[in-house]
């Protein structure tokens, strides 16, 4: 039976990759631009990396962020129909933008089909929201604390009360506001798509 202290850490996963390439700290080092003793801190879970460290891992070693929070399984190992994931806020991958503050929730599981995020709304006009968005999939947001106009490319806007939530195509363009009287909201957001690396390309997609 796996218990909780079988996920694995960033550490975990990190000493992992070192060993697959035969990596010494100092030559992993070198590679990603992150000393040999942030690095050893991190694979003995004694330091966490910050987003835009973690970025930088995976842009220098060329891997998916999402292979950061899970353990480097055989790509060959077939899909087991048994996962589960307990979605914790504080081990949830935190991404700040101008107009929302993500909480990536769940990231321990890779290659996902289903995105759950909780999305702090702080825009409150269409004019400092800027450009819609606009990404593969299709998505569910479901408001949980405060109110929610929903800007979208071909709907009138929608306002959306606590306990309400939209389902929409991800492809049209849109935007989710902090409505009339609220200072900023929170919302669950629960992003789909056939893409395997759907949560990467979020996260590319933010900045």
């Amino acid at each position: 039976m796996a218990t909780q202290s079988s996920q694995p850490t960033l550490g975990t996963v990190l000493r992992a990759i070192r060993t697959r390439n035969d990596w010494t700290l100092r030559e992993m080092s070198d590679r990603c631009g992150i000393p040999v003793s942030t690095l050893s801190k991190v694979e003995h879970d004694r330091l966490t990396l910050s987003y835009d460290k973690l970025q930088q891992l995976s842009r220098r070693l060329n891997i998916r962020m999402s292979d950061l929070f899970a353990e480097g399984a055989d790509e060959r190992t077939p899909q087991v129909m048994g996962r589960r994931s307990i979605a914790l806020a504080e081990q949830a991958l935190r991404v700040v933008t101008d107009n929302y503050d993500y909480r990536y929730l769940s990231t321990d599981l890779r290659r996902k089909r289903m995105i759950p995020i909780l999305v702090r709304i702080r825009s409150r006009s269409p004019s400092e929201f800027g450009e819609l968005v606009r990404h593969q999939g299709e998505e569910f947001l479901y408001v949980l604390e405060g109110r929610v106009a929903v800007h979208s490319e071909f709907y009138d806007p929608v306002v959306l009360e606590t306990g309400q939530g939209i389902y929409i195509d991800s492809t049209m363009g849109h935007a989710y506001l902090a409505a009339e009287g609220c200072e900023e909201a929170l919302a669950l957001a629960v992003c789909s798509s056939a893409d395997e690396n759907l949560q990467d390309s979020l996260i590319s997609l933010h900045n």
